[in-house]
């Protein structure tokens, strides 16, 4: 089993990868800086002896980047990568889009786009959502928050989009007769202060803090995108989360409602999708 796992050379995506090596899967790291990689992959090869491992280089602001990645055949993708910016200042890809929708939503739509011939028969694209995007909304008059900036509502809004991209997928997979899953997944509150220690990838905070009661660190985050990405329960269309209230614990199926029930909302964000990235996923 081969896996490509976007932003895999840190955060959750790391520990995605770890977990699916140790499993036996050999995993792709999609990363833009060469240097992080190289540093995951010394990591990943310390705790998994025997890993097969490598990385792609991969830049979601820069759709040129993406639609040239260089990957050989796969069994499963994680679309893990993602950013959530700071402050009051709105930024923009080098193709002229927001910055945070430009990222974790339409880098990884041109990307499945672009590994269409890449997908093996039964393979899983796995979308990472979040939490987040429970309680957002999407602006189809202003998707790329030109008139009203702000990183929390941008980093939501984002997050819902992929959720609808992922679902929306899944229904033209269906349609199509194709055998490929598209499957959700969130990590719950993953937090670096309860992630164990990668050196030097990550260092734990030694503080001790009343949200390990509610939370989990990365490791635990990483586990429903592991169990979308390998395990032999899944079914596409489905949404996984962490157990315990959606925030930790094993991770289980969830219910499709609310917000991500709305095919309607989705079409369009697809439909704009394809027209803000020139590329469109079709698999048949």
């Amino acid at each position: 089993m081969t896996v490509l796992v976007t932003g895999g050379n840190a955060g959750i995506g790391y520990f995605v990868a770890e977990q699916l090596a140790e499993a036996g899967a050999e995993v792709v790291l999609g990363s833009r800086d060469a240097a992080k990689a190289e540093v995951a992959l010394r990591v990943l090869r310390e705790r998994v002896p025997g890993v097969r491992a490598s990385w792609a280089r991969l830049d979601l602001a820069d759709l040129a980047s993406v639609k040239g990645i260089e990957v050989g055949e796969l069994d499963a993708v994680v679309l893990n990568a993602g950013v959530y910016l700071e402050g009051p200042e709105r930024r923009e890809t080098k193709d002229g889009h927001e910055m945070t929708f430009g990222v974790n939503h339409l880098g990884h739509f041109a990307l499945t786009a672009a590994l269409q011939d890449r997908l093996k028969p039964g393979a899983r694209i796995v979308t990472m959502g979040s939490f987040a995007a429970k309680s957002a909304k999407l602006d189809f008059d202003d998707l790329q928050s030109k008139r009203d900036y702000h990183p929390k509502t941008a980093y939501e809004r984002s997050k819902l989009a992929q959720t609808l991209f992922a679902l929306e997928l899944d229904r033209r997979l269906r349609a199509s007769g194709s055998s490929l899953l598209s499957v959700v997944a969130h990590p719950g509150g993953a937090l670096d202060s309860l992630t164990p220690d990668r050196p030097p990838l990550h260092v734990r905070s030694r503080k001790l803090i009343l949200a390990r009661i509610a939370l989990q660190g990365k490791d635990g985050g990483a586990r429903p995108a592991v169990r979308a990405a390998a395990g032999p329960d899944v079914h596409s269309g489905q949404i996984w989360g962490p157990r315990v209230f959606g925030l930790k614990g094993k991770p289980r199926p969830e219910p499709v409602r609310g917000p991500y029930a709305d095919p309607e909302a989705a079409a369009r964000a697809w439909a704009a999708s394809v027209e803000l990235t020139g590329v469109e996923p079709v698999f048949s």
